[in-house]
């Protein structure tokens, strides 16, 4: 069958819930367990794979109303499947668990595309750059010095990452002393030359986000996420104006006019590519950022962010998720190498390269 002729056929997902390595949490909220949907899509004689982080609510979304809005559809044609399935859920409501649902099928529709035409996915997108900076995330508020110091250790002396991040705002920044107390650690651990990074994750009020600011900047952090909620823009501006590192937020967006309205508030705008809408959300997310001379950092879930990461001009870093990073490497052949503080794609292989590893998942299955 020639590519041309190929026709979007059976979209199947299944979800899997993934324990973490030790307990995990941030300023606003822990966990224990990470689900992970993953999505098959058969377009012709290949099959795309997608995957988002969401509720097993997704697996159904996927099997009712998004699969039926895309199959036997033309399976070139992704942005019009995805228009087809944006139809579609028009009175479910867009934002949270349906783009989450969305982002996956569209994400495998591409890489079947891909497969299709024997490109890699990045090609298919537009590459305009040749590697993807890269920096460590993690650093848990329910890690203790022991656990910290380690994984700090690994980014930096073992993959050579030029810069990494660690969460504060313990318990709704109640306890501001143990979070100046982790960055200094982080700092000691990983010298003056690499670059520093915090994510309050919104656990901060605006005047007390300012004052730790204030105090941050001391310590040579250079990015400081989320330090109010990302709902209260003007809290984002008003420490954005009085602080001295960048304010970056955007993780939660899920459609363009959310990050349209984010763009007044952030230096840096953060988008997922699994929950915004895929590939081509991603995309137009950037061109709003660049029409404001802003830059854009993806958001975790970074092996299949690295492909269209490659086809941003206005791209700054990726963020190498601990948590995603493990559970990708254990259900997916293909994943990519941080070492060094950058990524790059293998052009040899469709798609974006990666296969599902799906006996070594099944342990895991949900549903």
């Amino acid at each position: 069958m020639s590519a041309t002729e190929a026709r979007i056929g059976p979209v199947r997902a299944s979800a899997y819930r993934v324990p973490t390595d030790a307990d995990e949490g941030d300023g606003t909220l822990a966990w224990s367990a990470t689900t992970i949907v993953v999505v098959r899509a058969e377009v012709g004689d290949v099959v795309g794979l997608g995957w988002t982080y969401t509720d097993v609510a997704g697996v159904e979304l996927v099997h009712g109303i998004l699969g039926s809005a895309v199959e036997g559809r033309d399976g070139l044609d992704v942005p019009a499947a995805w228009q087809a399935m944006q139809q579609a859920v028009r009175n479910l409501g867009r934002p949270g668990l349906v783009s989450c649902a969305m982002s996956a099928v569209e994400i495998a529709l591409w890489d079947a595309a891909a497969r299709l035409v024997g490109l890699p996915l990045c090609r298919l997108l537009g590459r305009v750059r040749d590697v993807v900076p890269v920096y460590g995330s993690g650093g848990f508020t329910t890690y203790d010095e022991r656990q910290q110091r380690a994984q700090l250790q690994r980014w930096v002396h073992g993959l050579r990452l030029p810069a990494v991040k660690i969460k504060i705002g313990q318990d709704w920044g109640t306890r501001v002393d143990r979070d100046l107390r982790r960055v200094d650690l982080a700092r000691e651990v990983v010298g003056p030359e690499v670059e520093l990074y915090v994510d309050a994750n919104g656990a901060y009020g605006p005047g007390q986000a300012v004052r730790v600011g204030h105090r941050l900047d001391e310590r040579r952090v250079s990015w400081f996420e989320e330090p109010v909620s990302s709902d209260d823009l003007s809290g984002l501006r008003r420490v954005r104006e009085l602080v001295g590192a960048d304010v970056a937020a955007g993780e939660y967006g899920y459609h363009l006019p959310y990050f349209e309205a984010m763009l007044e508030a952030v230096d840096c705008l953060q988008v997922d590519v699994t929950r915004c809408g895929g590939f081509g959300e991603w995309l137009r997310a950037a061109a709003l950022a660049a029409a404001r001379n802003r830059e854009i950092s993806g958001h975790c879930a970074q092996n299949l962010a690295a492909h269209v990461a490659l086809a941003t001009p206005n791209l700054r870093h990726l963020e190498w998720f601990h948590d995603h990073d493990r559970i990708e490497r254990m259900f997916f052949d293909g994943v990519l190498d941080p070492t060094g503080g950058r990524v790059r794609a293998e052009l040899s292989l469709p798609g974006h390269g990666m296969t599902f590893k799906e006996a070594d998942a099944e342990a895991f299955r949900i549903a």
